[in-house]
């Protein structure tokens, strides 16, 4: 076998179970619903919607031997093609269809390029899957006009990877991980920003250390009379606990002197009960609502995960990480979010698992409408 190198590319910015549904106390009962749409087009409905990288990289961050590593990425790359996200796309966008948000945060839209050339690890540069274009192009095939209006790259890495032993046959796969955000067209957005955080866990593949960067995207819309700073992110995984809780900390300290409401929409990979890493205590300390729980006070509205080849049989889901988070200096976070709040989980029913029986991503979702009242009402200066 031919000697096979590596090389790790850093993170590049960008400019830019059945379905559970309810109402925060006071609110019309909608319980049994699948879907939030409002037809009169009624407040601000979100979505958070981790789409799955399409593999688990762990076999490659935990391996000893370096030369496994082609190995392991070819099999990686054999896993993104099996998870395939062209159809799962057509699943995820009949969901976003359902349920009409106007901003969604997307974690883990990321892109898969290949280089099939002599060298693999010249520059990969033909894209197989772009998940950002194909869920857009699927949107747009339902009649569903989504625009791209904040994205941030985080890790970009590029590996030798053997998709073939007999005769060998070795390409370069490289996967840029990204969060976006996409509006329906007719939204008015402005003020796209997006950036990694500095903690960041050091990864070490082979002879290569980088940083594992994570990200995150925010615009700002309007939401009735107010004005909001939608944001989305993800988070590091609960394993990296100091890195997760200094990424927390990050966000909130961004946030901290926000003039305007703030909807965080993301996978804060901290459990909504506050069992697991303390970031999901911090952020409600520091005056976030969680919708979910302001209507489900008793309800676990768990959202993750189902194993990575995406075909677990049942929905069995046992922590909540995906969350949408409100957080504004005209009400008082003691007595809830002011208002309505109706809110479902998207993505958890067997019956909308893809044509070859595969669940849409490891994760399932959230949606929220938020009928926010006038400023002056309800709690509101």
């Amino acid at each position: 076998m031919r000697r096979l190198t590596l090389f790790a590319l850093t993170a590049v910015a960008l400019v830019g179970c059945t379905d559970a549904t309810g109402v925060s106390p006071g609110g019309d009962a909608l319980a049994n619903r699948s879907t939030i749409a409002t037809p009169e087009g009624a407040g601000l409905t979100v979505m958070t919607r981790n789409v799955f990288e399409g593999a688990s990289f762990d076999p490659i961050l935990l391996a000893t031997d370096a030369s496994q590593i082609p190995i392991l990425a070819g099999q990686i790359w054999g896993e993104v093609l099996a998870t395939n996200f062209d159809e799962r796309a057509g699943t995820l966008a009949r969901e976003i269809a359902r349920n009409r948000p106007q901003l969604v945060g997307l974690q883990e839209i990321g892109i898969w390029r290949v280089q099939t050339g002599p060298d693999p690890m010249a520059p990969a540069t033909d894209v197989r899957f772009d998940f950002l274009r194909i869920l857009l192009d699927s949107l747009a095939a339902r009649g569903l006009h989504y625009d791209s209006v904040s994205a941030q790259a985080g890790v970009d890495i590029q590996l030798p990877a053997v998709v073939s032993v007999s005769p060998l046959t070795v390409i370069g796969v490289r996967y840029t991980d990204r969060v976006a955000i996409i509006a329906l067209h007719d939204v008015r957005t402005w003020d796209a920003e997006g950036g990694n955080y500095q903690a960041a866990v050091p990864i070490q593949i082979g002879p290569v250390s980088f940083p594992e960067l994570r990200n995150w995207a925010s615009v700002r819309a309007f939401a009735g009379a107010h004005i909001i700073r939608f944001v989305t992110t993800q988070l590091e995984q609960q394993r990296a606990e100091p890195i997760q809780v200094a990424q927390a900390d990050e966000l909130i300290g961004m946030l901290a002197q926000e003039q305007s409401t703030v909807v965080l929409a993301g996978d804060f990979n901290s459990a909504g009960d506050g069992s697991q890493t303390p970031t999901y205590g911090m952020l409600l300390q520091a005056g976030y609502r969680d919708a979910w729980t302001d209507v489900y006070p008793h309800d676990p509205g768990y959202t993750c995960c189902w194993a990575d080849d995406l075909r677990s049989p049942t929905p069995v889901l046992d922590q909540r990480l995906d969350l949408i988070l409100v957080h504004s200096p005209y009400w008082h976070a003691a007595r809830g979010i002011p208002g309505r709040v109706r809110i479902t989980i998207v993505g958890n029913a067997t019956a909308g698992r893809t044509p070859s029986g595969m669940w849409p991503s490891d994760h399932a979702g959230v949606a929220a409408n938020l009928l926010l009242p006038p400023l002056g009402l309800f709690g509101f200066r």
